[in-house]
Parts: structure tokens; C-alpha cells; sequence
């Protein structure tokens, strides 16, 4: 990667004033400019001073794909020779790839189970995740809400058809406890590999309700309405993040995950609405 080094050149000022003398009057009398002096330090820094450069490879739950796709917009505009390639997926079918060896520099779990599992397998160390935000679910309606679902107990309902995350992705395990929580059963029409495919679902009108996190019903816009309920509460998922081990570019792995758990990440989560790590997002 090339790299550009502005120098400003410092005048040296002469200590008597005879050398001063001497100098002017050469330049008028034609004679050639002597160069100016450079004081040590006075160099600007390099446009690069980074020095990163290179492609790193980041597997994220799919929920994150809006806020990790701005981050990493964002990452390689400030680091012009990084490449930074996304790879989003239920957080349990991207730990499948990587435990069956799809190469992996980061990797971002919408939950702590399943980041675990990679720290079983010896495939992150134990001390490298970090947690940068939180998440919990909201029920997902079309805009008109047919059903007149208002409460997690009405999706359980005779008659309204509910998607939900299968129970080993964590926003299945979210679903469980919250159903727990609130005493019901629900009986889903169907139980999907990630939360944007529930979501998928109830824009589609191929469901009348969905469980989805907050930060997708933000997300969605106009195309869905979210309804808050109580029991969210009881499964506030946790998401870190961290460099996979053996990685082809460890240290822009490292530089990436400080730039999500730094400031501008923090924003960008915020503003999507996750909470920061060890607080609640609002339900």
C-alpha cells in the first residue's frame, strides 16, 4: 500500500546576523538558493499511518447486517487498503461453517451460547470475546394487524399464525423463555433458521405475526408494525464479538473489533436500536 509523507520546511534562522546578511544578498546577487534546514519531528504524519491493509472475513448474526454493513463501510473508508467481507447467517449455522472450516477472521454471536461453543472447540480463546450490545425481542404485525395481536399470550391464539426462530438460533431461545415467562405455548406455523426470515415472513403476509428482535421492527420501517411486551425483559440477548483463531489477518481483526465496540460502533448500534453492553434495550 503506498503511502504519502507531507514534509514541511522549516526556515532556519541564522544565529548573527552577518550569515543573514551573507544569504540574502547570494539570492539576489542569482546565486543558488541553499535548501532549507528541516527540524527533526517536523514531518506530518502519513495518510496510512495505520498500516493496515488486507481482506478479514466477518461472520454476524443476522441481525446485525444493517449496523455491521454501515461499520464496515465506515472501517475501510478510514483504512483505504482494507477490505472487509460480510458473512450473515443464524448465529448457530455460522458456527457450524466455521467449526467445519470456512475461514473466519471475526466472528459476532447474536447470543453468548453460541460463542461458547467456538471457545469449546478451540476456535477463539477463551478471553477474547468481548460483549458490545443487547437485544431483545419484539412481536411483529403487518401494518394493519388483522388478528388484533396485542399481547405475547394472543399469539397463541386459535387462528393467528406465528413465526418464530427455530430453538437452537438465539432468538428461538429468546422465544422460549419468554413464552416461560408468560406461562403459554405458542404453536408456530413455521420456526426459521434466522430472525430476518421470520421477518420475511410477516411482510411477505405469509404469517400474521412474528417474534423478531427490536432492532428489525426498527429496521422495517412502515413495512411492519412492533408491539412491546413485558416479558421481553426475561431474555435480554447479549452479543460479543471476537477475532477467531488462526485468522489470515489478525491485526485488522483486532482493529475492526475495537472500531464496533469504540464510540462510532456504539452509535451505530445505538441508533438501530440495540442497547450498550450490560444494560437492556428498551422493549
Amino acid at each position: 500500500m503506498l503511502r504519502t509523507t507531507r514534509r514541511r520546511a522549516v526556515l532556519a534562522f541564522a544565529v548573527l546576523g552577518a550569515a543573514a546578511v551573507v544569504v540574502l544578498s547570494g539570492c539576489a546577487a542569482g546565486g543558488a538558493a541553499q535548501p532549507a534546514a528541516t527540524v527533526p519531528g517536523s514531518e506530518a504524519p502519513s495518510a496510512s499511518a495505520s498500516g493496515l491493509d488486507g481482506l478479514i472475513t466477518v461472520f454476524a448474526a443476522a441481525s446485525l447486517k444493517g449496523t455491521f454493513t454501515e461499520l464496515a463501510d465506515e472501517f475501510e473508508a478510514e483504512h483505504p487498503g482494507v477490505s472487509v467481507e460480510l458473512v450473515f447467517a443464524g448465529s448457530s449455522d455460522l458456527v457450524t461453517q466455521i467449526t467445519e472450516g470456512a475461514p473466519a477472521d471475526v466472528f459476532a454471536s447474536a447470543d453468548e451460547r453460541n460463542m461458547a461453543k467456538l471457545v469449546d472447540e478451540a476456535l477463539i480463546t477463551p478471553d477474547a470475546p468481548v460483549d458490545f450490545a443487547t437485544n431483545v425481542l419484539q412481536i411483529a404485525v403487518p401494518p394493519t394487524n388483522p388478528q388484533g395481536v396485542e399481547t405475547l399470550a394472543d399469539l397463541a391464539a386459535a387462528g393467528v399464525a406465528t413465526v418464530v426462530c427455530a430453538p437452537q438460533v438465539p432468538c428461538g431461545a429468546a422465544t422460549a423463555a419468554v413464552e416461560s415467562a408468560a406461562g403459554i405455548d405458542i404453536a408456530p406455523v413455521s420456526e426459521e433458521s434466522s430472525v430476518t426470515d421470520v421477518l420475511g415472513k410477516v411482510t411477505s403476509g405469509e404469517a400474521d405475526a412474528g417474534l423478531v428482535y427490536v432492532t428489525d421492527v426498527t429496521a422495517a420501517g412502515d413495512a411492519v408494525r412492533g408491539i412491546a411486551f413485558p416479558e421481553s425483559a426475561e431474555a435480554v440477548n447479549v452479543y460479543p464479538i471476537a477475532p477467531v483463531a488462526d485468522g489470515r489477518n489478525p491485526e485488522v481483526a483486532v482493529a475492526f473489533i475495537d472500531f464496533v465496540t469504540g464510540s462510532r460502533g456504539r452509535a451505530v448500534l445505538g441508533a438501530a436500536g440495540f442497547g450498550a453492553a450490560g444494560t437492556e434495550t428498551a422493549p
